[in-house]
């Protein structure tokens, strides 16, 4: 399917694609002459922003990145159980320039350990035994991007992917990182966390599990517990206001569904206006 395609059928133009992942089509125009093309001119420096601190620098953040065994799966959880939107998605990148851009630091690893790259999970891009699928979804305030990486012969989509998920995927470990939901002010959390759980089984996503408050020392009791259960509300010290469970996605990756309301949403509030006044 073509970029033009894709964009007519999620209903969003040229220039919103461009302002929402204009970063990765930058990083990923070398490898894709259609990118390219998309993206154009580089806008000109400025050599105030150039001179500036390297906050000032910045716009935000443009997006998560998502690892995946199952793209299609991960695809259907974001989009069909979350209500995220397809922005555009692209494919079966290979070669030098993405394969240096993503993986140099893994190679250089490699050979510091005299160990062949593909024992650590390193795909071959630059040869293109193996490629690189992207898909971005859109959410109301941040860009998602999902990835697999797959041996040339498997499907786009389904296939098989290049390396075997991680084992562990505690909180605790570090670089371990999160997505982060914002649930809207008015939901009741208990009964969302409910709804969630109930829609990912139907569609066979058994590994989509969310924390309870409640100490439970099996998977059958975790179930069993009251929905009061699925929600932890802070009452009191800097986060009073603040609801939150972690849950694990269709992949094993690691969620947090929150909702910020009180005294902590107006901490959020008062940053945030604060740092725009600044400028």
């Amino acid at each position: 399917m073509s970029e033009e395609t894709d964009l007519e059928t999620t209903g969003i133009g040229r220039r919103d694609v461009l302002l929402t992942a204009g970063a990765m089509l930058a990083g990923m125009a070398a490898t894709n002459p259609a990118v390219a093309n998309a993206q154009g001119a580089p806008r000109p420096a400025s050599a105030a922003h150039d001179s500036a601190p390297l906050g000032a620098r910045l716009q935000g953040v443009q997006h998560f990145g998502v690892t995946v065994q199952n793209m299609n799966r991960a695809f259907e959880f974001y989009t069909e159980v979350l209500g995220g939107t397809e922005i555009f998605r692209d494919g079966d990148f290979q070669g030098e320039p993405i394969h240096n851009t993503l993986l140099t630091d893994q190679e250089i690893e490699a050979r510091e350990r005299h160990v062949n790259p593909r024992t650590i999970g390193v795909p071959d891009l630059r040869g293109g035994t193996q490629r690189l699928d992207v898909r971005f979804v859109q959410f109301d305030n941040v860009v998602i991007e999902l990835l697999q990486y797959r041996d040339a012969g498997q499907p786009s989509g389904s296939g098989d992917s290049f390396a075997e998920p991680r084992d562990h995927m505690s909180p605790a470990f570090p670089r371990s990182m999160h997505i982060c939901f914002y649930v809207r002010d008015d939901v009741d959390f208990n009964k969302f966390i409910r709804d969630l759980e109930a829609e990912s089984a139907r569609r066979g996503m058994t590994q989509v599990r969310a924390n309870r408050v409640i100490t439970v020392t099996s998977e059958q009791q975790r179930r069993a517990a009251p929905i009061e259960a699925n929600t932890n509300r802070i009452t009191q010290g800097l986060s009073e206001g603040w609801e939150l469970i972690y849950c694990k996605g269709p992949e094993g990756e690691q969620l947090e569904f929150v909702k910020a309301l009180g005294p902590v949403k107006k901490r959020f509030s008062d940053a945030l206006a604060a740092r725009q006044q600044r400028g």
